[in-house]
């Protein structure tokens, strides 16, 4: 499939009307972006007419502020195409590039597009969750395998604000019509396995007695939406206080590593926060054989990092499913 820029993403999520912008007002939007002292997503909620924010602004204490799936939308009916005008879906597509580091960024949009399988209705979904008086006030962006979130008052990245974050792929290629809802061993084609390859680098620096410890034989945790964060004080698997200084300390390098798709700041106010409330005590970490070990390999396709404060799911059949959550 060929590379991904800005006008391919917001026209294939319907904004037809963006292709026949002129690279004029394209540069104006983005000279006036560039200029304003505002954050991007707070640029975006000034611009919203009053019919917009009561469609697309819940509550600062929304339960659904802390829904997680695999397949969801902040607001259902409200989409992007349909809802934000030309300019407010061009910042809405630097935000959500902005949320994502450089090298990961053609990778994520390329998921993104796949997942919708060319269709208006499947076209992802934004909002916002409280208003500018909040301190906590979050930009949310939904749809298929993808929730990405920010705090709306800066574009300097505080973390994921205590909420839960999703992303996977099915990685069905449309142009040559293949299937591969069930991923090989290695998971062609799927930009999130570089997470995979790290835990399992985690995995092989333990001790026998230690990866015997990790491997579970009961099923992983489910994914129902209402319970699947709340499910997380599980004590199955490889107690992490009972790991060496070394150990505890590659377990950390390593979710540093995977959170790598994630914009710098992201990831700093991530793992400060793990380290200083000593979230590694409290963790167990877990992984899966059976159907979950693809290719009976032993470099396991599922896992779990999980503890009262943090749940990180990584499942790797049929496909991959990953959803993080840490307290605040």
């Amino acid at each position: 499939m060929r590379n991904l820029n800005r006008r391919d993403w917001l026209v294939t999520t319907g904004a037809a009307s963006v292709s026949s912008l002129s690279l004029g007002t394209l540069a104006t939007t983005a000279k006036a972006i560039e200029s304003n002292s505002d954050s991007l997503p707070m640029q975006l909620y000034k611009s919203l007419s009053e019919q917009q924010r009561q469609k697309v602004c819940l509550p600062i204490d929304s339960p659904r502020r802390g829904y997680v799936s695999n397949w969801w939308y902040i607001h259902p009916d409200y989409r992007i195409p349909s809802t934000f005008d030309e300019q407010q879906q061009e910042l809405i597509k630097q935000i959500f590039d902005s949320l994502h580091s450089e090298e990961h960024q053609d990778a994520v949009n390329k998921q993104v597009l796949i997942d919708q399988y060319g269709e208006q209705r499947n076209a992802p979904a934004a909002g916002f969750f409280g208003t500018p008086d909040d301190k906590d006030f979050e930009f949310i962006f939904t749809g298929h395998h993808v929730t990405r979130r920010c705090n709306a008052h800066s574009d300097k990245g505080l973390g994921f604000g205590g909420n839960p974050v999703f992303y996977g792929h099915y990685p069905h290629d449309v142009t040559n019509m293949r299937d591969n809802f069930n991923e090989a061993k290695d998971h062609p084609g799927n930009p999130y396995w570089y997470q995979g390859k790290l835990f399992n680098r985690f995995v092989q620096a333990l001790d026998h007695k230690q990866q015997v410890q990790g491997l579970v034989a009961s099923e992983p945790r489910g994914e129902e939406p209402e319970t699947v964060i709340k499910k997380a004080n599980r004590s199955a698997g490889l107690n992490c206080a009972e790991l060496t200084s070394d150990q505890r300390q590659l377990l950390v390098d390593t979710m540093r590593g995977m959170l790598a798709m994630f914009r710098v700041d992201d990831v700093a106010a991530t793992i400060r926060s793990i380290e200083e409330n000593k979230v590694v005590d409290r963790l167990h970490v877990s992984w899966f054989s059976g159907k979950y070990d693809i290719g009976s390999d032993q470099f396991w396709d599922t896992w779990q990092i999980e503890g009262p404060d943090m749940v990180w799911y990584f499942r790797g059949f049929p496909h991959i499913h990953c959803y993080f959550h840490l307290k605040t």
